[in-house]
């Protein structure tokens, strides 16, 4: 025992004396000084020895941990102070420029979007991307034989529901929220729905098969088209100016009755046609429409007491339009030198 703590005393100074920094002497005390360490393991041994040899190891034992000690802790302020003395901070150096992130341009058209909306009285409401069937179509009055419900428009999930059924799918707009919001809130309703849909279809400058949308719907008594119309008048002018114009067409969705394309002027020619525009003077932005009443009876809502519309538009197109992006793929690009332009 005598042998091996002299032993140890010598690897444990000469090993010290290697030291150069305090995370290697750190690591040091570890191996040497701590309760798994070197010496912490021979002292245990004494407890095998004869009661006259564990005496005298016993005192050799403690002359050694204090001399080992001292050492340690004299080779630690020594390094504590030297690396003391090599810290110099000069507070007239210029700091380094340190690099920020930037938003993403969806990002931004869709926080400009909630903020005029909440000052609407809209509240912002969210959804389940992966959807049954029930909440994706047959809520919003799509049949089954309805086109939309195709392979070739949705991505289907092999998952089965709690019923044991294959019917979960990627929802294939954010209207799956609407019924979601009439079931939980009730009526009066006022919300805005922003999110991500899938579509499974080509890819190509004006295509992708993942994108966003913004849905509105306001539920009340008495609500009729003219409402409809002064909400999106006002959307209008938020999005493209002061002198922004809405133009109207009959459009058929299967989730409002009646249903229409809403069309603003041309916010690059003012009306007077351009490439945009694709010389038209008018911009197709949004679909709207007077909720279906089979709709408002899938949220639980009696559509002989209430009304409503709703409103819904890509913010793809709207970000393309803004920020004059010609191809809608370089939104999913992550390609840095794209985002680095907002």
């Amino acid at each position: 025992m005598k042998n091996k703590l002299e032993e140890l005393r010598n690897n444990f100074l000469t090993g010290l004396s290697e030291i150069k920094d305090l995370p290697a002497l750190r690591d040091f005390e570890l191996k040497y000084l701590s309760r798994k360490g070197e010496l912490s393991e021979l002292l245990g041994g004494l407890k095998d020895l004869s009661l006259e040899i564990r005496r005298e190891a016993g005192e050799l034992a403690n002359i050694i941990k204090k001399e080992l000690q001292a050492k340690f802790e004299e080779a630690k302020n020594i390094l504590e102070n030297k690396e003391k003395k090599s810290f110099y901070l000069d507070a007239t150096v210029p700091g380094d420029k340190l690099a920020s992130g930037h938003l993403h341009p969806l990002t931004l058209v869709k926080r400009e979007l909630e903020d005029f909306f909440a000052t609407l009285g809209f509240s912002v409401v969210d959804g389940p991307e992966l959807e049954s069937e029930f909440y994706n179509f047959e809520a919003l009055n799509v049949p089954p034989h309805h086109p939309a419900r195709d392979m070739q428009d949705t991505f289907y999930v092999d998952l089965k529901n709690k019923q044991g059924e294959f019917d979960l799918t990627m929802r294939t707009q954010t209207s799956n929220t609407q019924v979601r919001a009439m079931q939980k809130y009730g009526a009066p309703l006022k919300v805005i729905m922003p999110g991500k849909v899938f579509r499974s279809e080509a890819t190509d400058a004006r295509h992708e098969h993942t994108f966003y949308q913004l849905e509105g719907v306001v539920i009340d008594k008495n609500i009729n088209f003219a409402h409809l119309k002064n909400i999106l008048e006002a959307v209008g002018k938020k999005l493209y100016g002061p002198d922004t114009q809405l133009r109207m067409r009959p459009k058929f969705y299967p989730f409002v009755e009646p249903g229409s394309n809403g069309e603003y002027t041309c916010f690059l020619c003012q009306g007077k046609g351009c490439r945009v525009c694709k010389y038209s003077g008018w911009l197709e932005i949004l679909g709207c429409g007077l909720i279906h009443p089979n709709v408002l009876k899938a949220g639980g809502i009696d559509p002989e007491q209430y009304s409503g519309f709703a409103f819904g538009f890509g913010l793809n197109r709207l970000a393309m339009l803004k920020y004059t992006i010609d191809d809608i793929r370089l939104f999913n690009s992550g390609d840095l030198r794209f985002l680095k332009q907002f």
